[in-house]
C-alpha cells in the first residue's frame, strides 16, 4: 500500500499540472464551447480513456522503449499533428466556399466524439513523458512497482478527469451566454477548425525533453 502522505502530493502535483493549459484542455474547451456540454463530456470520457491507456502503458514499462527510440516518440507526435489538422480541415471544409456559412455545426455522434477524445489522448507522447517522469518521483522500490504505479495512476486520473470536467461546465456556461449571437453561428466551423489546426502545430513543432 502507498502511504497517505504520498497519495496528497501526487494529488497536489497532479492538480497543478492538469490546471495547466495543454492540447487535452484546449481540446475540450473548443469541443464543448463550439458543441455544446454533451459533446464535451463525451470528448472528455474520450480523453481520460486515452489517459488510462497512457497510464498502463507506462505502469507496464513501455513507455520507457517509447522515449528511448527518438524515432517512435516522433512517429507518434506527428501521427497525433496529423489527426488534428485532418480534424481542422473537415470541420473548416463543412463552413462553406467563404468559410461562413450560417448553419451551425451540425451534431456529432457520440461514439465519434469518444474515438476522437481518445485518439488525441493517445497520440500525444507528451502524456506518455509526464506518467514516466511522475511516477518514479513517489514510487518505493522496496514495494510491488506494478501496483504502486496502477494506484497512482487512477489518482492521476481521478484528479485530471474531476478538473477536466469542470473545465467542460465552465465552457457549455459560457457558450449558452454566445450561442444566440448570429455573428458566433456563422463562424464557429471556422473557429472549431482553427483551434485543431493550433493544436495540430503545437503538437508538431513540441520537441521531446532531453
Amino acid at each position: 500500500m502507498i502511504d497517505p502522505q504520498t497519495l496528497l502530493l501526487l494529488a497536489v502535483a497532479s492538480a497543478l499540472l492538469a490546471l495547466t493549459p495543454g492540447p487535452n484542455m484546449l481540446y475540450l474547451l473548443s469541443r464543448t464551447i463550439f458543441q455544446g456540454r454533451r459533446a464535451g463530456l463525451v470528448s472528455w470520457s474520450g480523453t481520460s480513456a486515452g489517459l488510462a491507456f497512457h497510464m498502463i502503458t507506462a505502469a507496464l514499462g513501455l513507455s520507457a522503449v517509447l522515449m528511448a527510440v527518438p524515432v517512435a516518440y516522433d512517429a507518434i507526435r506527428l501521427a497525433g499533428a496529423a489527426y488534428l489538422l485532418w480534424l481542422a480541415w473537415t470541420t473548416i471544409r463543412g463552413a462553406g466556399s467563404n468559410g461562413f456559412a450560417p448553419a451551425a455545426l451540425p451534431a456529432v455522434p457520440d461514439r465519434v466524439l469518444f474515438r476522437q477524445g481518445v485518439t488525441s489522448s493517445v497520440l500525444n507522447p507528451k502524456v506518455a513523458l509526464f506518467y514516466l517522469a511522475l511516477f518514479p518521483q513517489f514510487i518505493d522500490p522496496a514495494r510491488p512497482v506494478l501496483a504502486q504505479s496502477v494506484a497512482l495512476g487512477l489518482v492521476n486520473i481521478a484528479v485530471t478527469a474531476a478538473i477536466d470536467v469542470g473545465v467542460v461546465l465552465l465552457a457549455a456556461a459560457l457558450a449558452r451566454r454566445i450561442a444566440a449571437r448570429p455573428a458566433w453561428v456563422r463562424a464557429q466551423r471556422v473557429a472549431l477548425g482553427s483551434v485543431f489546426g493550433a493544436l495540430a502545430a503545437w503538437l508538431a513543432l513540441d520537441r521531446k525533453p532531453v
